[in-house]
């Protein structure tokens, strides 16, 4: 588990930024329950639990630029 700063990638972060959007679009079109808030505790408890603890427990680059706005 990651507790801290975690270690920025702009190639990563880029990516996230371009190519999901147009597959999202579809998903949420074809799947009634996808983009749905909650439904990782119905798809995957252990992986949504984990990622809970993460986001709580560490912080981006982008975080640190809201904190000083």
């Amino acid at each position: 588990m990651k507790f801290g700063l975690r270690t920025p990638s702009l190639k990563r972060s880029l990516k996230a930024r371009t190519t999901g959007r147009a597959k999202r679009a579809v998903k949420k079109a074809l799947i009634p329950g996808y983009g749905k808030k909650g439904m990782g505790w119905i798809k995957n408890p252990k992986k949504a639990a984990y990622n809970k603890v993460y986001n709580k427990t560490s912080f981006g680059i982008g975080d640190l630029f809201k904190l000083f706005k």
